[in-house]
This record gives C-alpha cells, structure tokens and sequence, in this order.
C-alpha cells in the first residue's frame, strides 16, 4: 500500500482530526461511513493504490468519533458536526478544492460539504449515499436490525466485528473479510463511545439534490440492505450532471466487493 503521510487538526470544539494522505496532484477526498470500527484507511485500503498511481493526491480522513480522531461522549453526532470538522481540517490541511469520494454516511457528508461549500467540490462520486431519506426510513431496512450488537459494551468481540464486517457485503464476497481488517476496525471499536452509533442525527437532503450542479457518479448494490439501491432514481431525476451504475450481487460495499471496477470507472470519471 502507498506510503502515507499523517496529520492531525485541532478544529472548532477543540476536537482533532486525523487524515493520512499519499501521492501527488488533484486532491481527492475519501470519507468513510460509518459502524464499528470504521476509518478511511481501513475502509479504502483497496483503492489507494490506483488512485495514488493515476496522478492523484489522496486524502483519507477518519471522522470525528472514528479512526485516530477524537471520540467525544455525551453529544449528538450530526450530519453538520461531520461536515464541519471535516471541512475545518481539510481547510488547514490547505486543501482548497478537491473531488469528494463518499460511501453511506460519507456520501452524505459529501452531499452537505457541496451544499455548504460549492466552490470546494469539484467531482462527486457516490458510493450508497446516506441522508436522501427520513432518518426513520432507514431504520426499517434488514441491513440495520442486522448492526444491532453489543458494540460499546463488555460483550462485544471480536466475533462480532468480524459478524458486523460481513453483514455489509453480499454473500459472494464473504472471502474479502480478512483478519487484517477484522483486527484493525476491532481496535478502533474498542475506543469508540456508544453515541457515536445511537446519537447519530441525520437530515434528509433529498428536497436539495437539485442544487449541486457538480459531475456526479454514483455507484450502488443491487443488494445493499443499508441504503436502498432504489435511491439512485434520486439522482437521476433531481441533479443536472449525473450518471450511475448499479452492481448485481453486490452489497453496501462497491468500493470494496467490486474494488476493481470502483477503481476504474472511477478514475476514469474523475481523468
């Protein structure tokens, strides 16, 4: 894997946020989602590489309550708290404008940072994209009564990490779950605060979709149970500048069960 660079920002709230980032020329942001354990490095592993080697500067943060960042107890995880701590780092990062890659969760903090920032995005690529529903909506889908665990309790394991790992992909993929990831989303689980799961607050930006007017790729699973493949409809009817792919037994995860794919379409979307 490519040789990483790593900083940390102390933004407004005093919390710090960590990134790690490899290559050299257009910026291009990666932002994870989220669930036990989660962090940019780990959930991108499969795509650095090919970015980094097709000429791009990859930046891989791990968001607040993930990762390396901190993890605050006792408040609300919104949609904006994601969005601005990232922004502010990314800000003293000195990252002045870059395409935003998002799965779920990230996808829809990619969605906001648009929103909120225009002139910072420059290319969208979308990845099961959260946040384009009721909050309430997708409570109701199998892929989250399936996330219910002992996660921030003495029960949770390491069983379980590998348990919840699994529940985001398809079946056929079931052999990309390797220790190695098994292993480091269980330790940063294991330093992860119960809210950063049951006080997650998020907003439905659908209603705004028609106002980005950047080059947007989105890609899903036929077979994601987290955010329905359906949402794509979305897109297509409400953004200017869109086009999309769906992948047939394929879950929540494209960027990883069809990381080669991913890397492909993507890069050439972005080139």
């Amino acid at each position: 894997m490519a040789d990483f660079r790593e900083a940390i920002y102390k933004v407004a709230g005093g919390y710090d946020i960590h990134l790690k980032e490899a290559g050299s020329g257009p910026a291009v942001v990666f932002i994870h989602g989220s669930g036990p354990g989660a962090s940019g490095a780990s959930n991108f592993r499969l795509n650095v590489d090919a970015f980094v080697a097709a000429g791009f500067r990859v930046i891989l943060p791990d968001l607040i309550g993930y990762g390396g960042s901190s993890k605050p107890e006792g408040i609300d995880y919104t949609l904006q708290l994601f969005t601005d701590t990232l922004y502010d780092a990314l800000q003293q990062h000195r990252i002045e404008k870059a395409s935003l890659v998002g799965n779920s969760l990230g996808g829809a903090i990619a969605l906001q940072m648009t929103l909120d920032h225009p002139e910072f995005s420059e290319k969208l690529i979308l990845m099961a994209p959260g946040c384009v529903a009721e909050q309430e909506s997708y409570f109701t889908l199998p892929g989250i009564a399936k996330m219910r665990s002992g996660f921030g309790g003495p029960d949770f394991n390491i069983d379980e990490q590998r348990r919840l790992i699994a529940n985001l992909m398809h079946p056929d993929s079931a052999g990309l779950v390797s220790e190695q990831l098994v292993a480091e989303r269980f330790a940063v689980a294991r330093t992860q605060p119960k809210d950063v799961i049951v006080r997650m607050k998020t907003p439905n930006l659908g209603p705004r979709l028609h106002e980005i007017t950047q080059p947007i790729f989105v890609l899903w699973g036929l077979n994601d149970e987290f955010c329905p493949e359906s949402h794509t409809r979305l897109f297509l009817d409400a953004c200017q500048d869109v086009r999309t792919i769906t992948f047939g037994r394929t879950g929540h995860w494209v960027q990883v069960e069809r990381a080669d794919e991913f890397n492909h379409y993507s890069i050439d979307f972005l080139q």
